[in-house]
């Protein structure tokens, strides 16, 4: 049985040339696509650190996430998105970040989790201090909790300059008719949501509303949770993958998510720093246009 991990295990050392000085590839840059409110370009392929960065003091997996942080810079990415409910990851993440001196290459993106005015000051004021920064990139109420009372927090953050961006999020389309409604009567410069090649429903009316709004997507769950990379393990790569220049299934799945033009970032989770690689490749090259997004669909069924 041919897992990801042995896959790669013979494709990183030819990513890592392709990334090297003097390569052919090295003048390459990851895409970016604008954040509508400011047009500030932003990498399409970021980290996201859900269980994968809690890892407390463990030396031994902070050597490994650290490499993880540095083959996302060096492809070109810099979305480091996480929460308060990930345990250590803000710690981790912004330890790391201050050790390798790579604060100005990482967009942070995190999350306030709690209810109350207060209450969310303080933890947003935590997150500062985690992430050893005075200013966050991105500030996101997480899963809309008690939404109204921090978005005003948000707003009075962002004029003081404490946060550049303000979003919501959520992680299932359960919650999109709350989304929805939220986009509609709010102004906020990202929203964050599931969506993938098996999970479809934010086609319908999120993503073509957060473009007439001039909302920014982040997408979480691009691997449909990591139920559908596990499914595709043994399962061969289609021929009409080499026509969009993807050599993995990992590769496939974020160019379907990118392959809509609504999408601005996606973050797949990783704590290795060859999937980190591999994952990153999905910046580069061509995206499939609708045809070829249900050729990918209906592969994976």
């Amino acid at each position: 049985m041919t897992t990801r991990r042995d896959f790669l295990r013979f494709t990183t050392a030819a990513a890592l040339v392709t990334q090297a000085p003097g390569s052919a590839h090295a003048a390459e840059a990851m895409h970016t696509r604008p954040i509508p409110s400011t047009k500030e370009p932003l990498p399409v392929v970021g980290c996201g650190t859900w269980r994968t960065f809690d890892a407390g003091d463990d030396p031994a997996r902070r050597r490994e996430l650290a490499d993880v942080l540095r083959a996302l810079f060096a492809a070109g990415g810099s979305v480091i998105d996480s929460s308060p409910m990930y345990g250590s990851s803000e710690a981790v993440g912004g330890a790391l970040l201050a050790q390798s001196q790579t604060r100005e290459k990482a967009f942070i993106a995190t999350k306030v989790w709690t209810e109350g005015r207060e209450a969310g000051i303080a933890q947003m004021e935590q997150s500062l201090r985690l992430w050893q920064t005075d200013r966050i990139d991105l500030m996101q109420i997480h899963n809309l909790l008690d939404w109204r009372t921090q978005l005003a927090t948000l707003r009075d953050w962002k004029a003081a300059g404490k946060v550049r961006y303000i979003g919501v999020t959520h992680y299932t389309a359960s919650a999109f008719a709350q989304v929805e409604a939220v986009l509609r009567a709010e102004r906020v410069d990202f929203v964050q949501i599931n969506y993938a090649a098996n999970d479809r429903d934010a086609e319908a009316r999120l993503l073509p509303l957060a473009a007439e709004r001039g909302v920014a997507v982040i997408v979480n769950q691009p691997f449909g949770g990591g139920s559908l990379l596990s499914s595709l393990r043994n399962r061969p790569l289609p021929g009409f993958a080499q026509d969009i220049g993807c050599t993995s299934w990992a590769q496939l799945l974020l160019k379907f998510v990118l392959g809509n033009p609504a999408v601005t970032c996606v973050i797949p989770g990783t704590g290795r720093r060859e999937y980190m690689i591999d994952n990153a490749r999905a910046g580069f090259g061509v995206y499939p246009d609708a045809a070829m997004r249900q050729r990918i669909a209906d592969a994976v069924a």
